[in-house]
């Protein structure tokens, strides 16, 4: 619930503390933000161009996709990575809430979904009875208080590792989730997708290494039986769902490959 979550949250004009008064989110220097009706506060800049983010196709695409079950293995490695977690649990790019809910039913913590895609927040405010959405852009300085997050979660997402470094607590754990050059590598075969960066490592390194220690890494691989639809929610879901039709004809289940690291690191 969003009002759980205010008091680990900042203003995005002035840095101050944030409070619900008379269904919008304020400040003490008066900046004011109203709470859609599906549950989640913008704190978006009001430069930020529009529509960024996943599209309600994507998000509706990746909530069949989870609910089947077929990335629940990946989601079972986060909330072990994550275990422990107490008082706010963030998850920068949290999309639907997924990943951050399934934290959550292990930890006895609040969670602050922020992502950037209004259709996503939607969902996402709806995951979790402790979870609170919040619309932000991480490039920019993200609208959380300094030192009160104890886990940060960055599943398949863009990484800020300096402004994720000062959001969370001294030794606080940061838990990320890349995709290794195996993952769905069956549908990048036959439906040219895009590729995994091979220089992925390297730019991760380079990403958070003045800010974190690793810590802890795990592996997580297995082949998913997929039907027509799913093999369609997977890639529509994903950034190739912007590169074409790529819905299946036939009603043979397909074989894909999931591959994936979960990376675990102590804030410095």
């Amino acid at each position: 619930m969003l009002s759980d979550v205010l008091p680990f949250l900042a203003c995005p004009h002035c840095d101050g503390g944030l409070s619900l008064v008379d269904g919008s989110v304020r400040c003490p220097g008066r900046h004011s933000f109203d709470v859609a009706r599906q549950g989640y506060v913008s704190l978006l800049p009001g430069d930020t161009p529009g529509g960024v983010g996943d599209t309600a196709a994507m998000v509706g695409a990746r909530q069949r996709f989870l609910a089947a079950g077929h990335f629940a293995p990946i989601a079972a490695a986060v909330a072990s990575a994550a275990r422990g977690a107490t008082g706010a649990v963030a998850d920068l790019g949290a999309g639907s809430g997924y990943y951050l809910a399934r934290v959550l039913d292990a930890a006895p913590a609040y969670g602050i979904a922020l992502d950037v895609s209004k259709y996503a927040l939607r969902v996402a405010a709806r995951a979790h009875p402790r979870i609170g959405a919040v619309a932000c852009d991480v490039w920019r300085r993200i609208p959380v208080r300094d030192g009160v997050v104890s886990v940060a979660l960055n599943v398949f997402a863009p990484r800020n590792g300096a402004q994720t470094h000062r959001i969370l607590e001294p030794g606080g754990t940061l838990v990320v989730v890349t995709p290794t050059e195996r993952h769905l590598a069956e549908l990048v075969a036959a439906f040219g997708l895009l590729t995994v960066d091979e220089r992925k490592e390297e730019r991760l390194a380079t990403e958070l290494s003045p800010h974190f220690t690793p810590s802890a890494r795990e592996d997580v691989e297995y082949a998913m039986s997929l039907r027509p639809e799913d093999v369609d929610a997977v890639i529509g879901m994903g950034p190739s769902a912007r590169h074409g039709d790529t819905r299946l004809d036939s009603d043979v289940q397909t074989t894909v490959t999931a591959s994936v690291t979960v990376r675990t690191y102590t804030r410095r």
